[in-house]
Protein backbone atom coordinates (compact mmCIF):
# COMPACT_ATOMS: atom_id res chain seq x y z
CA UNK A 1 0.00 0.00 0.00
CA UNK A 2 1.49 3.26 -1.02
CA UNK A 3 1.13 6.41 1.67
CA UNK A 4 -0.18 9.33 0.29
CA UNK A 5 0.27 12.72 2.36
CA UNK A 6 -3.40 12.81 2.62
CA UNK A 7 -4.71 10.65 6.09
CA UNK A 8 -8.33 10.71 4.70
CA UNK A 9 -6.96 8.61 1.48
CA UNK A 10 -4.65 6.69 4.08
CA UNK A 11 -7.18 5.49 6.20
CA UNK A 12 -9.62 4.63 3.05
CA UNK A 13 -6.93 2.59 1.70
CA UNK A 14 -6.01 0.56 4.82
CA UNK A 15 -10.00 0.09 5.03
CA UNK A 16 -10.10 -1.36 1.86
CA UNK A 17 -7.29 -3.36 2.68
CA UNK A 18 -8.76 -4.80 6.12
CA UNK A 19 -12.62 -5.31 4.13
CA UNK A 20 -10.83 -6.97 1.56
CA UNK A 21 -9.01 -9.62 3.91
CA UNK A 22 -12.37 -9.81 5.86
CA UNK A 23 -14.08 -10.65 2.53
CA UNK A 24 -11.39 -13.85 1.78
CA UNK A 25 -11.94 -14.37 5.40
CA UNK A 26 -15.96 -14.71 5.32
CA UNK A 27 -15.59 -16.61 1.42
CA UNK A 28 -13.14 -19.63 3.14
CA UNK A 29 -15.88 -19.67 6.32
CA UNK A 30 -18.99 -19.67 3.87
CA UNK A 31 -17.39 -22.33 0.99
CA UNK A 32 -16.38 -24.58 4.22
CA UNK A 33 -19.65 -24.68 5.73
CA UNK A 34 -21.42 -25.33 2.33
CA UNK A 35 -19.29 -28.43 2.07
CA UNK A 36 -19.67 -30.11 5.25
CA UNK A 37 -23.40 -29.11 4.38
CA UNK A 38 -23.29 -31.17 1.09
CA UNK A 39 -21.19 -33.84 2.62
CA UNK A 40 -23.67 -34.47 5.11
CA UNK A 41 -26.78 -34.25 2.62
CA UNK A 42 -24.97 -36.81 0.91
CA UNK A 43 -24.13 -39.12 3.58
CA UNK A 44 -27.71 -38.55 4.47
CA UNK A 45 -29.59 -39.66 1.10
CA UNK A 46 -27.58 -43.04 1.45
CA UNK A 47 -25.33 -42.42 -1.82
CA UNK A 48 -22.86 -45.15 -2.71
CA UNK A 49 -19.54 -44.05 -3.00
CA UNK A 50 -17.54 -44.45 -6.37
CA UNK A 51 -15.45 -47.42 -5.17
CA UNK A 52 -18.75 -49.42 -4.14
CA UNK A 53 -20.52 -48.56 -7.29
CA UNK A 54 -17.83 -49.97 -9.53
CA UNK A 55 -17.62 -53.15 -7.87
CA UNK A 56 -20.95 -53.88 -7.84
CA UNK A 57 -20.72 -53.11 -11.72
CA UNK A 58 -18.30 -55.70 -12.10
CA UNK A 59 -20.47 -58.05 -9.77
CA UNK A 60 -23.55 -57.53 -12.20
CA UNK A 61 -21.23 -58.09 -15.86
CA UNK A 62 -19.84 -61.34 -14.03
CA UNK A 63 -22.93 -62.50 -12.94
CA UNK A 64 -24.90 -61.70 -16.67
CA UNK A 65 -21.65 -63.32 -18.23
CA UNK A 66 -22.37 -66.33 -16.39
CA UNK A 67 -25.35 -66.57 -17.05
CA UNK A 68 -25.31 -65.92 -20.86
CA UNK A 69 -22.83 -69.16 -20.61
CA UNK A 70 -25.17 -71.23 -18.34
CA UNK A 71 -27.64 -70.38 -20.91
CA UNK A 72 -25.90 -71.76 -23.80
CA UNK A 73 -24.71 -74.67 -21.75
CA UNK A 74 -29.04 -75.34 -21.09
CA UNK A 75 -29.48 -75.14 -24.84
CA UNK A 76 -27.01 -77.16 -25.66
CA UNK A 77 -28.10 -80.20 -23.11
CA UNK A 78 -31.86 -79.64 -24.45
CA UNK A 79 -30.49 -80.37 -28.10
CA UNK A 80 -28.70 -83.41 -27.03
CA UNK A 81 -31.89 -84.50 -25.06
CA UNK A 82 -34.78 -84.07 -27.49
Amino acid sequence: MTETGNPIFNNLARLMTDAAGVATGVKREAEGVMKAQLERLIRDMDVVSREEFEAVRTMAILARDENERLAARIAELEQKIG
